[in-house]
């Protein structure tokens, strides 16, 4: 290489550093941080390297390419999405076989028994809604890739383990199917998560089999649930694409969601309002981003199928163990049980070892321990109750 060449590489590559640098120092126009970020304390040259981390062009460019090969050549992103057909999107949860399953099967089966009892002796009636996959419901947008073994018959396996626990779980899939047949959309193309539509043909089954087994006491209530803004939903599966800014247009496309919101016909307290008053409500939810994100509506769909007031404990990102722990030693547990129980639980969470955050693991375990006590009796008093229910 000549002197002139050299010294030409050496200029074209400080201007591309320069270059960058500037665009990179667009990202701290409207730069702010908290008052309790500060120099002395270290955090805001704490914040600032991170937000240059985060905003810099090298590292967003090569980013963009990476998944864009990923993308195009191999059909595949980032762990956490299986590339379906027809821009269709799954959680891989629904696909990958699982480290210590069959332990983690039996340990949950015996955990939602010892909730079941728990909730018996404070005359508490539990109904779950066991949320079939998205992968279940709609095998004809899949790609190349199939669940793994265990999520064959993990549905009706789920279903017969508790309904020999006796546990109350109406059937979501032959009503989801029944939705697709009528030509509703059951789950978002792009997200884990089920539809408004879905949400409601869920509560409308549940309040058909409280009324008719364990129906509620007290004077029904009317709710009614009118649109709301109608928005441009980019799923949460999008997240493991990570082609924007660059390849935004190898995206699948996002799509639209119409938000629902349901209100007391009358001047009745709302089960918000019961968190903090006297009023009993004879419904509580418990469960995962399926009842706990607003976009989907689902406990406003409860309230007027059942027309009941229902107080909402379920708790998005940490699955539907965690959340049925926290309340179990919550003071409204304690003080104002509810009449009835809704579980909501993805079937997806069943073979996985679930978190149960700061719960103590000692009483945990002695949740299991009862809970598979109970079923070992229950299995001994028939002889023909099978470990695993066959599909």
């Amino acid at each position: 290489m000549t002197r002139s060449l050299r010294i030409l590489y050496i200029g074209l590559f400080l201007v591309t550093l320069l270059v960058l640098g500037v665009w990179s120092t667009r990202s701290f126009f409207g730069f702010t941080t908290s008052a309790e970020t500060t120099v002395l304390n270290g955090r805001w040259t704490k914040a600032v390297e991170t937000h240059y981390d985060e905003e810099f062009p090298i590292k967003r460019l090569g980013t963009n390419l990476w998944a864009a090969l990923d993308f195009k050549l191999f059909n595949e992103g980032r762990p956490g999405v299986v590339l379906g057909r027809d821009q269709w999107l799954y959680s891989d949860e629904e696909f990958n076989p699982i480290v210590n399953e069959e332990l983690n099967l039996q340990g949950n089966y015996a955990l939602v028994e010892g909730v079941r009892q728990t909730l018996k002796e404070k005359g508490v009636k539990l109904v779950m809604a066991i949320v079939p996959a998205k992968a279940r419901l709609y095998p004809e947008h899949l790609g190349d890739v199939k669940p793994s073994s265990i999520h064959a018959n993990l549905y009706q396996d789920f279903h017969a383990r508790v309904a020999a626990d006796k546990i109350l779980a109406p059937d979501l899939l032959g009503p989801f199917n029944q939705g697709k047949l009528n030509g509703q959309q059951m789950f978002l193309r792009t997200d884990t998560h089920w539809t408004p539509e879905g949400a409601q043909i869920a509560a409308e089954t549940l309040a058909k089999t409280i009324a008719t087994k364990t129906p509620l006491s007290g004077e029904p209530q009317k709710f009614v649930t009118t649109p709301a803004e109608k928005v441009t939903h980019k799923g949460d599966l999008r997240l493991f694409l990570p082609l924007d800014p660059l390849f935004e247009n190898l995206m699948p496309a996002t799509e639209p969601l119409q938000k629902r919101n349901t209100v007391a016909a009358d001047d009745q307290p709302a089960a918000d309002d019961a968190l903090f008053a006297n009023t009993e409500v004879p419904v509580a939810l418990i469960g995962t981003s399926y009842s706990a994100n607003p976009n989907w509506n689902f406990v406003g769909a409860l309230k007027q199928a059942l027309k009941s007031d229902v107080v909402n404990y379920a708790e998005d990102g940490h699955g539907p163990i965690l959340p049925m722990l926290s309340y179990l030693k919550s003071d409204a547990f304690k003080n104002s049980p509810p009449q009835v129980l809704i579980w909501e639980f993805p079937e997806r969470y069943l073979p996985v070892n679930n978190e149960i955050g700061d719960a103590d693991p000692q009483w945990v375990a002695e949740l299991k321990e009862a809970g598979a006590r109970q079923q070992n009796v229950a299995a001994n008093t028939k002889s023909e109750t099978p470990d695993r229910a066959q599909n």
